[in-house]
């Protein structure tokens, strides 16, 4: 129990209760078909993935490696969010213990992180690959991979643990209802009779210094890019050049866009159903995750190609 400075004492709550789309109930059952639809293909695709680069001895090379953290990345996050989803949607499985809850902000936060720090990674692959062609051999080798995943996992871990450091220290009195279907970091916080100022600072500076230098460098990487492929005068090199970095341009568009959506709609929250921020926080840990795969394997020759030389195999 804690005690107010009124003199009051309320009850501390020992789990909590993750309710979504209460005024949508309908939205459930059917959210809960095309949601377990794209949760299947997601540990589909990236595990035929991860599979057809770890035994195909010619796409063990560095950007194929990078590939397939993302891969890896993909399929924790959608283990970390939607199977708990399901289990409201189906079985009314709504409680969530702190332990879990606060462990499931950190995965959350954390792995983002890895991947739009692997995505800022794969835009230097390619701007080495198109600008700097002779160079990268010796520039991007399995030692450079092995270092930025130590990068990239040393910098979202230790910037993100932080998250479920705050919201673990506050105190939650009688309130227990996250009206989110996860433990999102704010969702939780504002259930706490302490001051949350610290929380929301620290989630604002947090992400912008994470998610935006991210996407700076890969815009910056990209303007470069177009601006040497712009300078290609050999028939047929623009079109080249550009095949090879498409694929990760339109990973990238998936995964800023439905965070840029999801940011504008907490930015208007007056203005749209409470439902719709939900909705897209649960759709971005599961869309890109169920595409990723499928648009390298269908733009990439020698994925396509391992994909059908395992196929034949097995057969």
């Amino acid at each position: 129990m804690t005690a107010h400075q009124n003199g009051t004492i309320a009850i501390e709550v020992s789990e909590f209760l993750l309710h979504c789309f209460v005024r949508s109930p309908r939205w459930q059952f059917w959210l809960s078909l095309p949601l377990s639809f794209l949760f299947l293909v997601a540990m589909g695709a990236n595990a035929t993935l991860l599979i057809t680069i770890r035994l195909e001895a010619s796409l063990h090379q560095p950007m194929y490696y990078l590939l397939s953290l993302l891969s890896l990345l993909d399929i924790v996050l959608c283990l970390t969010v939607i199977p708990k989803v399901l289990a409201i949607f189906w079985f009314g499985l709504k409680s969530i213990s702190f332990a879990a809850c606060f462990l499931q902000m950190f995965i959350m936060n954390c792995f983002l992180a890895m991947e739009s720090c692997t995505f800022m990674v794969m835009a230097y692959d390619r701007y080495i690959a198109i600008c700097h062609p002779l160079r990268y051999p010796s520039i991007i080798t399995d030692q450079f991979v092995a270092k930025a995943v130590i990068f990239i996992l040393a910098r979202s871990a230790l910037l993100t643990v932080p998250i479920p450091l705050l919201s673990a220290r506050l105190s939650y009195c009688e309130r227990n209802v996250i009206e989110n279907c996860i433990c999102a970091n704010m969702s939780v916080s504002r259930l706490s009779c302490g001051d949350v100022i610290i929380n929301r600072l620290y989630q604002f500076a947090g992400g912008w210094t994470l998610l935006g230098s991210d996407l700076i460098l890969i815009f910056l990487s990209y303007t470069l890019i177009l601006r040497a492929v712009l300078r290609l005068k050999a028939e047929g090199a623009v079109a080249k050049a550009l095949s090879t970095c498409g694929s990760h341009f339109i990973l990238i568009l998936f995964f800023s866009t439905i965070l840029l959506v999801f940011v504008l709609t907490h930015a208007v929250k007056k203005k749209v159903s409470p439902d719709v921020p939900v909705l897209l926080n649960v759709l971005h840990h599961v869309i890109p995750a169920a595409l990723n795969p499928i648009v390298y394997g269908v733009r990439t020759q020698e994925i396509k190609q391992g994909i059908q030389r395992l196929l034949k195999k097995g057969w």
